[in-house]
């Protein structure tokens, strides 16, 4: 069994820190459910912006809102305007697909894609997806 990516929202913009809060990170409804994420599910998030990484759980924004609030302790590894990227994983015994969503500076979807995860490094696929390229007869870097 490997844990392995099934969701990620990539370069959402943190709306509000709340360090007098129950700790979690809440985010808008509607890029929960887009996501395949679940409401209480532990996440990974990962500051663009400094380098921090942390994890938490999930709570239910207000639908349409936007919002992606650090709250809690956690609320002092982030800044509003920070860039973050919210990272949900499944225990699998095979290779799965990853839902990841791309957004906008108001945390608005502008593009999905879909990550296949198999034992090589994935790349750019057809059709928003990335996935994993033909293996090569010879080394690009050393030619051999």
């Amino acid at each position: 069994m490997r844990w392995m990516l099934r969701s990620k929202i990539h370069r959402a913009t943190v709306t509000q820190t709340r360090l007098d809060y129950e700790g979690s990170i809440t985010i808008d409804i509607d890029l929960v459910e887009r996501s395949g994420l679940w409401v209480g599910e532990k996440v990974t998030i990962a500051d663009v912006d400094n380098g921090s990484r942390f994890e938490t759980y999930i709570l239910a924004g207000e639908r349409g809102s936007g919002i992606i609030a650090i709250n809690g302790a956690a609320a002092h590894l982030c800044s509003e305007g920070d860039k973050v990227i919210i990272m949900g994983y499944e225990l699998v015994d095979a290779p799965i697909k990853a839902k990841v969503l791309l957004v906008d500076g108001e945390n608005k979807v502008s593009r999905e894609l879909e990550y296949r995860c198999s034992l090589s490094i994935p790349t750019e696929g057809p059709e928003g997806t990335r996935e994993n390229p033909p293996t090569p007869s010879s080394s690009p870097r050393t030619g051999r």
